[in-house]
């Protein structure tokens, strides 16, 4: 397993980085922190959670991921410098009393409360979670290298920018002297690739930007575990969300996607996240897992190399 640098941020991160959603709403305390133990077992080191999760449980307030991540950091013994943890500020679950948006005082109110849920000194990458447009970029940007100057935050990004407020923002830390974004993390998986394929990858790879994936498996659709769009909706956690894909086009992918996983001998999950590893500008997809098997196509995924015919297939399955 190779460590993937990650744009100018002067961080190094694992092929595939652990998916902090889950940690307080389908995985518990004792769940969540066997999972995160096998995962830097492994070799992997890298952790995405954001301020606001698992806010949108019921009786959840947000923050409870950062907690979880936080206890396990604290009592797995393991030396802070051997972990890299993302997390994000501005969203708020639909009825939270947390504060949205990006306004400085917000930013720098906030990273007080990850960094105490946490139990740390630092934040390896701190992300802009949602764009705000009531607030400039320059008020934000402001806000991060005041972070960055005390040592609370080492790199900054932004996540579900479009290439118009991406390219935004980075003019405006240009012409105001401020650090820029260097991540973005976009949606993207075989299925949903319009939104990142295009002029918004190709301003990142212009731009040298680290990008770093969510909904890499589509909600577990591309996993293969459902098989028909009604076993789908019987889901209670994610049947909503996954239904959508059983279209003619998410069936091709997946029976492209088994075609290869049986080439290589290997899960369909695993087939799907090497795919993002390998296209061409993204630096790791992220992903979750609630179960030890679950985990193990993860750790798989970081270690599968698909050949250019591979590749190909699954392209033109998705295109």
């Amino acid at each position: 397993m190779d460590l993937r640098v990650l744009g100018r941020t002067g961080l190094s991160i694992s092929p595939v980085v652990f998916g902090g959603n889950v940690f307080g709403w389908t995985a518990d305390e004792k769940t969540s922190f066997d999972l995160l133990d096998k995962f830097f077992d492994a070799g992997f080191d890298t952790i995405d959670t954001a301020d606001c999760y698992s806010g949108w449980v019921p009786g959840n307030v947000g923050g409870e991921s950062e907690t979880i991540i936080g206890k396990w950091l604290k009592q797995s013994g393991r030396s802070r410098d051997k972990s890299v943890v993302i997390t994000k500020v501005g969203s708020t679950p639909q009825g939270s009393a947390m504060e949205k948006g990006l306004a400085g005082a917000r930013v720098v109110d906030a990273v007080e409360s990850s960094l105490k849920r946490l139990q740390t000194d630092y934040i390896d990458l701190y992300l802009s979670h949602w764009p705000d447009p009531q607030t400039p970029h320059e008020e934000t940007l402001a806000a991060f290298a005041k972070l960055k100057e005390q040592g609370k935050i080492r790199a900054i990004g932004c996540s579900n920018f479009d290439v118009g407020q991406l390219k935004a923002s980075l003019e405006a830390a240009d012409k105001a002297g401020l650090p820029r974004y260097d991540v973005l993390e976009p949606e993207y998986n075989l299925y949903d690739r319009s939104g990142f394929d295009g002029p918004l990858a190709e301003l990142c790879n212009a731009q040298d930007i680290g990008v770093i994936t969510y909904f890499s498996l589509a909600s577990g659709f591309l996993t293969g575990k459902y098989k028909s769009k009604a076993e789908a909706e019987a889901n209670k956690n994610r049947g909503g969300m996954v239904a959508k894909y059983f279209d003619d086009r998410g069936i091709r992918i997946l029976a492209a996607i088994d075609e290869v996983a049986a080439e290589t001998h290997s899960q369909p999950a695993s087939v799907a996240l090497a795919w993002i590893s390998q296209r061409p500008g993204v630096t790791a997809p992220i992903a979750s897992a609630t179960s030890a098997r679950q985990l193990e196509t993860l750790i798989a995924a970081g270690n599968l190399k698909l050949t250019t015919n591979q590749m190909a297939l699954l392209n033109d399955a998705s295109a």
